[in-house]
């Protein structure tokens, strides 16, 4: 082989070499910038989650704060018609015999030592006054209704019923109107599900001010 043809293979050979080497040079560039990128991105889909979830938490707050005052501006409306006893002279003795009572459905007076389960609960049959008596106690609003109601506002009512906390539902057939609610010393006959007073109730008297014990539970009673 002649000095030449050496010479140019060996150009040829340092050629490769240095091309070699740019393209590594070029690949490992524009795996940076990949990987570089894709951490920016990354960087940015966390930072806009962080800054969703963090707007979804004020408007959270923002709803919750609009529904108090809501209920606050309810409950301090007038209730039409409204029955009231005294809630210090209603007795609260516990007893484990059956309670004659001065209303029908009762709004106070001795009962059994446990309560009835009251956390948003709908009982399809009627259940015992003396357990039910109990949660009223506790802070919780009876809604009780009879034959004559219409099955769409007994459904209405048991929706409103299931989505609160401290009610329960039954039916009554003793009582003198369709649809009654009921709170510790406290009582209303309403129209209908879509009455106004329903939702004053509610807004008034679950855990209101008229409960004797407010806090006490209304879960790890007994069901109807």
């Amino acid at each position: 082989m002649s000095f030449d043809r050496r010479t140019r293979m060996e150009q040829m050979r340092s050629a490769d070499r240095a091309r070699d080497r740019r393209n590594r040079v070029v690949a490992i560039g524009l795996s940076a910038v990949v990987v570089a990128g894709l951490l920016g991105f990354g960087s940015y889909m966390l930072l806009e989650k962080s800054e969703a979830k963090e707007k979804t938490g004020e408007s959270q707050a923002q709803d919750a704060k609009q529904t108090e005052q809501e209920k606050k501006k309810l409950a301090a409306e007038p209730i039409a018609d409204e029955k009231t006893w005294d809630a210090q002279k209603l007795t609260r003795e516990h007893v484990t015999t059956g309670v004659k009572y001065a209303m029908a459905p009762p709004v106070g007076g001795n009962h059994h030592p446990a309560w009835l389960n009251c956390d948003g609960v709908v009982y399809e049959k009627a259940v015992p006054d003396v357990n039910a008596v109990h949660a009223l106690e506790h802070g919780a609003v009876w809604v009780t209704y009879n034959g004559k109601a219409s099955g769409s506002d007994v459904e209405a009512l048991a929706s409103r019923v299931r989505s609160t906390p401290y009610s329960l539902m039954s039916p009554y057939e003793g009582q003198a109107g369709s649809l009654m609610l009921s709170a510790w010393g406290k009582q209303v006959t309403v129209d209908g599900a879509d009455d106004p007073r329903v939702a004053r109730f509610f807004a008034k008297y679950v855990q209101g001010a008229q409960t004797p014990e407010p806090g006490a539970p209304c879960t790890g009673g007994i069901d109807g």
